[in-house]
C-alpha cells in the first residue's frame, strides 16, 4: 500500500473548500431531511455532492497549508511557475497545486498534469518536454519559480 501524497494549498484555499464542506454537507442533510424517497434527479444530485464531499475532505486531510515551499527557484507544489514555450516562445505562469482549489483565478496545473510532472524539480533555464493527450510533443523552459506566498502578480 502506498503513502498518500501531501499536498499544497493556500490559507484562503484551505478556507474556501472548508466553507464548501460545511455547505455540501448541509444541502445533502436538507436533502435527507425533505426526501421523498424516490426521486431520481434527488438522488443523483445527492451522489455527486457525496463525490464532491469526499474529494474535499481527501484534499484537507492531506494538506499542507500555507506553508510556502523553500524560496530555492526548484518547481515543486507550492510554487508559481513561469514557463516559456520554446516553439512558440510564449510565457505562461501558474501555480503548481491542486486542482479544484482555485487561487485568486490564478491557473493551477497538478503534478498529474502532463506539463506539471514534466516540470516539476526543473530548476530556472532547464528545458523539459512533455507529451499532450493528443501525442505531441511540446518542449518548455522554466524562467522563474516562487513560492506562492512571495509571488507578486503583474
Amino acid at each position: 500500500m502506498s503513502t498518500p501524497t501531501r499536498v499544497w494549498i493556500s490559507e484562503s484555499a484551505h478556507q474556501r473548500l472548508h466553507d464548501e464542506l460545511t455547505e455540501l454537507r448541509a444541502m445533502l442533510a436538507r436533502d435527507v431531511d425533505g426526501s421523498a424517497g424516490g426521486d431520481e434527479n434527488l438522488a443523483a444530485i445527492q451522489r455527486v455532492r457525496q463525490v464532491r464531499i469526499q474529494q474535499i475532505h481527501d484534499l484537507l486531510v492531506y494538506a499542507v497549508v500555507g506553508e510556502d515551499p523553500p524560496d530555492d527557484g526548484i518547481a515543486e507544489p507550492g510554487m508559481v511557475l513561469t514557463v516559456r514555450y520554446d516553439e512558440a516562445g510564449d510565457t505562461e505562469t501558474f501555480l503548481l497545486g491542486v486542482r479544484g482549489t482555485e487561487h485568486d483565478g490564478m491557473e493551477i496545473y497538478s503534478l498529474q498534469s502532463p506539463l506539471g510532472a514534466a516540470i516539476a524539480g526543473a530548476r530556472p533555464g532547464e528545458q523539459r518536454v512533455y507529451r499532450t493527450p493528443g501525442g505531441s510533443s511540446i518542449s518548455v523552459t522554466l524562467l522563474a519559480a516562487v513560492p506562492y506566498g512571495l509571488h507578486r502578480p503583474p
